[in-house]
């Protein structure tokens, strides 16, 4: 038996330290807009939860928002609001557009001011991204994605817009909002007024681009008339469009100048349109790459900016506003990981974070299949109302067998309301299956969590056992309450001549170092794990041998790398329309197969707004993909298969087998058996179909609350 740690943990309130003896000084430097003053640098951007839509869930919006204004956030923008009922998102969508609106919105404003944190209103007309029928846009152009064409705007119409939009931030200003924002990025209806992609217009508002952004300052200038002097009005303007006939670098300096002019306080980035094809926020893209192009308008403006995009940890800000790039940062996913960043980072405890792994797992899949936004490293999130992590009625004593993400949930919140608790591993290393995801490249996020997870423990003063293989006896003679099976998953292997050559391997065995795959591979499963070895194969497919050693992270693409694969011009001032260039992949060195039994286009099961960035890296790598095969046997000439009732021979040295998982559940009582503890199973050993962390962790969760 191997223990890994034993701390102690104290529940008292942390002693606050003055700013300027954080680790992070220009985080916690206040920033004076003349009427008003932000507490610090860290700006809660804004992002859809669904809890928006329905007034009866204010209540829960409210308790969401206070935890972050508790947290320490200076700023707080609200998912998008609309002006009026064209510009839904969804049907129903949240709106700002009566006085009876007024008490719910401000009872969010009530919650947040409690800690000296500002909070502004989102005003977002959807224009053609709308999903409803009664989507309008400045041109008859139907964007692809969503399934109505819009109906173009009329003069009258585009004046009772402006008027719609100023009705509401007078509204806000009632509420007791300490400003709005108005959305003008991202490819949605103001967007569109000043992109020549989409406005096709030969009145005012279209062909130059002083028509063209004449809709945009329209309603900047007349919300600063209707609300005053005392009242922040922030844009969110796109920086860089990553669409065709999108701006160049001068135009948004100009709109950016114009907007100045007009009477904004703030200039927040905006990075792509929701229709780009081009990966932007989820994990594979290099943390603050897109910094520089908000710096290039900040040297031109004197207004402050506000820089976004895959920022998620204390270091990152710090940097980006000490070399002066930007004046603010913001963050949205990272403060549904953590409502308590700005406050551990403050402290000195950045260690202490959970940070977002930008997996868009519950935040951003929910939001487009209707649900309620969460995290998957933080299923507390838009559900504080609902769960509290109160302290224990009985003490007790409990064993988590397994330290994988599950486990490890469970453990620390059980611990978290005071119970004593121990967890056994038979490896040598917490975070299981995460260990496999955390050496794919653009992956390397996912030692963030694990990094969580132990320091956690740590702190929480749980017992950590390595390397011990737990029996059914020593269960049976212990004297733990309760017992957490969460022994998680072990590869499946299907059974057909040759799965037992030395070439043939299961993921796992890849991905931990135990096997090197060859010149040529075929990956049998074209499931989530099939599509990252497949990625893992294409950027070199070698792990080193203290892969998992505490210290070791692999070395992550950097934003100039990133560009040149996506076919991003990386220079500040670009020239090139939307940014775009001739995209140039890395070159991929082995000839790599992606097989799958079912018939139909592989990847169908992959994350909605993550899936297709997967699936066009293993098109850039020249993988070869093939649905509806049959495995016929393996020899040392390759892999034989058919397909369309045709054998083939795909002359592979290696065979990467992805074929599922099964539980591992034998410690589980068996139908009969009276345990003296109470036993309970999460995770993969629960159910390990469709293999899902979010699940996992969720489970682990909610088990540590009822423990």
């Amino acid at each position: 038996m191997n223990t890994f740690f034993k701390g102690k943990f104290s529940k008292s309130k942390p002693t606050p330290i003055h700013a300027d003896d954080t680790p992070y000084p220009h985080i916690f430097r206040p920033l004076d807009l003349g009427f008003t003053t932000l507490k610090n640098r860290m700006v809660m951007g804004s992002m859809h939860t669904g809890l928006e839509d329905r007034f009866y869930n204010y209540g829960k919006l409210a308790r969401y928002f206070e935890e972050r204004a508790k947290g320490g956030v200076a700023l707080i923008i609200t998912g998008g609001i609309s002006p009026n009922r064209e510009g839904w998102l969804t049907p129903f969508g949240g709106t700002l557009n009566r006085t009876a609106d007024i008490i719910h919105h401000a009872r969010v404003v009530r919650a947040v001011h409690k800690y000296d944190t500002k909070i502004l209103l989102q005003i977002l007309h959807s224009g053609r991204y709308g999903y409803h029928p009664f989507v309008v846009a400045p041109s008859p152009i139907k964007s692809p994605i969503s399934p109505f064409k819009p109906r173009q705007m009329s003069t009258k119409n585009i004046k009772a817009t402006i008027n719609d939009y100023v009705h509401t931030a007078k509204l806000a200003k009632k509420a007791g909002y300490d400003g709005v924002e108005i959305m003008g990025s991202e490819g949605y209806l103001i967007n569109q007024f000043l992109s020549a992609r989409t406005n096709q217009r030969t009145d005012d508002y279209g062909g130059s681009l002083d028509n063209r952004a004449r809709f945009a300052l329209d309603i900047v200038k007349a919300i600063r008339r209707a609300v005053g002097s005392d009242f922040i009005i922030s844009f969110r303007l796109s920086m860089l469009e990553l669409v065709e006939n999108g701006a160049v670098m001068t135009e948004v300096i100009t709109l950016a100048t114009w907007l100045e002019l007009a009477g904004v306080t703030l200039i927040n980035t905006g990075i792509g349109w929701h229709e780009a094809r081009i990966p932007t926020i989820v994990t594979g893209v290099p943390r603050a790459s897109f910094v520089r192009f908000s710096q290039a308008v900040k040297e031109v403006i004197n207004v402050p900016i506000i820089g976004a995009n895959r920022i998620n940890m204390p270091d990152t800000a710090e940097a980006i506003l000490a070399d002066g790039q930007v004046d603010l940062v913001q963050m949205a996913r990272p403060f549904l990981a953590d409502s308590a960043w700005v406050q551990k980072a403050q402290m000195g405890n950045a260690h202490l974070i959970n940070t977002c792994i930008g997996c868009n797992q519950a935040c951003l899949d929910h939001t487009f299949t209707g649900q309620r936004a969460t995290c998957l490293v933080n299923p507390l999130a838009c559900f504080e109302s609902e769960y509290n992590i109160n302290p224990a009625k009985k003490i007790k004593k409990i064993a988590v067998i397994g330290g994988g993400v599950a486990g490890m949930t469970a453990a620390v919140t059980a611990s978290e309301r005071g119970h004593k608790v121990t967890i056994f591993e038979r490896n040598s290393t917490l975070g299981g299956q995460f260990n496999f995801a955390k050496v794919i490249a653009g992956k390397e996020e996912f030692f963030e969590t694990i990094r969580y997870y132990r320091n956690m423990i740590e702190k929480c003063g749980i017992s950590v056992h390595l390397n011990h293989e737990i029996s059914d006896e020593f269960l049976k003679n212990s004297d733990f309450d309760d017992i957490v099976i969460a022994t998680g998953v072990t590869p499946r292997k299907v059974q057909f001549d040759g799965t037992d050559l030395p070439q043939v391997m299961t993921y796992a065995e890849l991905l931990s170092g135990q096997k090197v795959a060859g010149k040529a591979v075929a990956i049998l499963g074209a499931g989530g794990i099939g599509f990252d070895v497949a990625e893992f194969l294409a950027h070199g497919g070698v792990i080193a041998s203290d892969v998992h050693d505490r210290a070791y992270r692999p070395t992550a693409q950097s934003p100039d790398e990133f560009f040149a694969q996506w076919g991003i011009n990386s220079k500040p001032n670009y020239d090139s329309k939307g940014g775009l260039v001739k995209s140039a992949p890395t070159p991929n060195h082995r000839q790599i197969y992606l097989l799958q039994r079912s018939h139909g286009k592989l990847g169908k099961g992959l994350n909605k707004t993550t899936g297709w960035v997967h699936k066009a890296i293993i098109k850039q790598a020249g993988v070869i993909q093939i649905s509806g095969a049959t495995y016929d046997k393996i020899t040392d000439e390759g892999l034989w298969i058919t397909v369309n009732k045709q054998a083939q021979l795909l002359r592979v040295d290696s065979v990467v087998l992805c074929v599922g998982q099964e539980p591992v559940n034998h410690l589980m009582p068996k139908l009969g058996d009276a345990p003296k503890a109470h036993y309970h199973i999460i995770g993969g050993a629960k159910n390990a179909e469709c293999l899902d962390a979010k699940r996992a962790i969720r489970e682990g969760f909610l088990l540590g609350l009822q423990l």
